[in-house]
Order: C-alpha cells, then sequence, then structure tokens
C-alpha cells in the first residue's frame, strides 16, 4: 500500500521556503535552481492532493444526496466524476513512486532494431510513433535528436527527446528489448515473422550534475544532416558526431540548425551515457560483492507486441497484459509504466 505523507510534504515545503528567504540564497546559481525545482514539485504535489481531498468530500455530499431523492441524471455526473477521480488518485499515486534521484529530469530515447534488416527496422520504427503518441497523449514534448533511415522502410536509429517533470521516472521502465510477432507485410508469403527493437532511456543530465570529461578524449565529426530530421534542416555539415575513445561511446546530434547547437546538446546526451555507464560499474560492484548474477540488457526481453495469431501485450516482468494491441501501439502505456513502478518499489 502507498501512503500520502501529506503531513511530511508540508514540513518539507516549509523547510524549502526558509531556504528561498536566506541572503545568500542567489550566491550559487546551482543550488538554488535545484532548491527550487524541488520546491515546485512538493508544491504541485500537495496543490494535486488538496484538489482531490476537495473533489472527494464534493462527491460524498452527492452521494448524500442521492440517498435522500433519486436523480437519474445526478448519479450519472456522480459515476462519471468518480471513474475521474479515480484516475486522479491513480496518477498522484505513481507520482509517490517517482523518488528516484533523476526521476523528474527529461528522457533521452534511443532506439535501435535487432537482426532482421527491413522487418525490424519497420518495427523500430512503429516503437518510436508509439512513444510520440504517447508523448502527446500525457502532455509531454519530444524532439528528434538524430535520425538514421532505413533502407526499405523504417528506421536504423532514432535519438530523441522527451521532456517535462518526470519523463524520465515513467519512461525508465521501457528500457530493454520489446519482441514483436506479426504476420510481415514484407513477405510475398505471408508467413509470421518475429523481430526485436532495443529501447535505450537515459535521464537527461541538467547543469547541477557535475560529469568531468577530458576534451582530449574526444572525437568530433560533422556531417550534413539526413533523413527524416535532416529534410528540415540546412544542408550545411551542421550534424555532429561525438566519440568518447575511452568507452567507445558515441553520441550524434542533427536536430538544430546550427553546428554550435548540435554540439551542445550531444555532449549532454554523452553526459548522460557515462553517468549511465558509470551506475552500471557500482551496480556491477554491488552484485558482484553480494555473489548475484547481473542480467544481460540485451538479452533482456521486457515485453511482447503479439499480432498474429491472437492479439496481446504481455510485460515479461509484470506479468501485465492487454489484448488492445492497437490501442498500446497508439501510446496506451500507463498501465504498463504504472505496473512496473509498483513492483518495482522498495
Amino acid at each position: 500500500m502507498i501512503h500520502f505523507d501529506i503531513n511530511g510534504l508540508e514540513k518539507k515545503l516549509t523547510d524549502l521556503q526558509e531556504k528561498t528567504n536566506e541572503t545568500n540564497f542567489w550566491n550559487d546559481i546551482k543550488k538554488s535552481t535545484t532548491i527550487l525545482s524541488e520546491l515546485k514539485l512538493v508544491q504541485n504535489k500537495i496543490d494535486t492532493f488538496n484538489n482531490i481531498q476537495d473533489k472527494y468530500c464534493n462527491l460524498l455530499e452527492l452521494n448524500e444526496l442521492l440517498t435522500l431523492e433519486e436523480d437519474e441524471d445526478l448519479l450519472k455526473d456522480l459515476l462519471k466524476d468518480t471513474a475521474s477521480l479515480e484516475k486522479e488518485i491513480e496518477s498522484l499515486e505513481v507520482k509517490t513512486l517517482l523518488s528516484g534521484k533523476y526521476d523528474k529530469n527529461n528522457a533521452i530515447l534511443t532506439i535501435h532494431p535487432g537482426a532482421g534488416g527491413t522487418e525490424s527496422q519497420d518495427w523500430a520504427e512503429m516503437l518510436y510513433r508509439m512513444y510520440s503518441r504517447w508523448a502527446v497523449n500525457n502532455g509531454f514534448n519530444l524532439k528528434e535528436l538524430d535520425y538514421l533511415e532505413g533502407e526499405e522502410a523504417g528506421l536504423k536509429s532514432v535519438t530523441f527527446l522527451i521532456s517535462g517533470i518526470y519523463a524520465y521516472g515513467y519512461l525508465k521502465s521501457e528500457m530493454g528489448v520489446h519482441r514483436l510477432v506479426r504476420i510481415s507485410p514484407f513477405d510475398s508469403g505471408g508467413r509470421r515473422h518475429t523481430s526485436f527493437a532495443s529501447v535505450e532511456v537515459l535521464p537527461e543530465i541538467t547543469e547541477d550534475v557535475e560529469i568531468e570529461i577530458n576534451q582530449d578524449d574526444l572525437r568530433i565529426d560533422t556531417y550534413r544532416a539526413s533523413g527524416a530530421g535532416g529534410q528540415h534542416i540546412n544542408k550545411t555539415s551542421s550534424a555532429v558526431r561525438i566519440t568518447h575513445i575511452p568507452t567507445n561511446i558515441v553520441v550524434a546530434c542533427q536536430s538544430e540548425r546550427s553546428q554550435i547547437q548540435n554540439r551542445e546538446t550531444a555532449m549532454k546526451m554523452l553526459k548522460s551515457k557515462l553517468l549511465e555507464l558509470k551506475e552500471k560499474e557500482k551496480k556491477q560492484k554491488e552484485e558482484n560483492l553480494k555473489g548475484n548474477q547481473m542480467e544481460i540488457a540485451w538479452g533482456s526481453q521486457i515485453r511482447s507486441y503479439v499480432f498474429c495469431p491472437y492479439t496481446l501485450v504481455k510485460d515479461h516482468r509484470t506479468e501485465y497484459e492487454t489484448g488492445n494491441v492497437q490501442a498500446v501501439m497508439d501510446g496506451d502505456l500507463n498501465n504498463f509504466i504504472y505496473s512496473f513502478l509498483r513492483k518495482n518499489l522498495t
């Protein structure tokens, strides 16, 4: 059961407000920005809780009226408002689960097709569309950073930023391998095919997080923007690819109009990847000390999407499933996300 500590949040809000009133508050811009950001999040949770409480009290009053006098229209309103309030409570419940260090950050997603050529490249494009729809449906913004078209259909890789409060907290559940089973539109024989694509999800690193990068460790290449993203960008060599030589991590950005902007964005992407590598190494050491076997990420199939011979989308980590494949491909992912967050509550 999730406990929403409203008293604790109100105390935290008071403490944060007191910090903003200190005379030397603006001396450290990074620190003050972090405090203001946290204050905004806490205030938002408190306001949401109070709003839900007010609506709940109104529903109780409506219910009392119905016990005194039957009213069909009032009953319909009560049922409709109750269903709406239930969704708001569920959303608030999920926000209480988003307490990770980077959960409130924007999210950088990269999709790579697995082996299989056109089949898997088309599947990667379908996943990109699915996350695009999810972002729109849930009030987040999406910005394409790098896009490489497939040879016949789909894409070879895409990196995009989903921005908004808790974007990473929600989308971290999507990291892993996604499996598709369907009758291939590219197979003249109408045979069933299985395709795979990997989804990488990283938090966008904010300015207050220090990641040291030696400029001598970087190889920076420029090239002309191309593919779906490049169609709307000038054809000078504005796209930037950065290789971090010690780790062989490669990032690229072609979404901006200038080389300088693309380089800044690519550096943010590199910092996110280096942070993830650092966190993985730390976790690896902890697991080694415990004597546990680490799970191999690429071999970890987190979800299956079956279009034929039946329709089913199933998450193998939580066992949550639905037969409405089309709704999922149109971005209806919240039940999968919520199930993951609840299961991983510590």
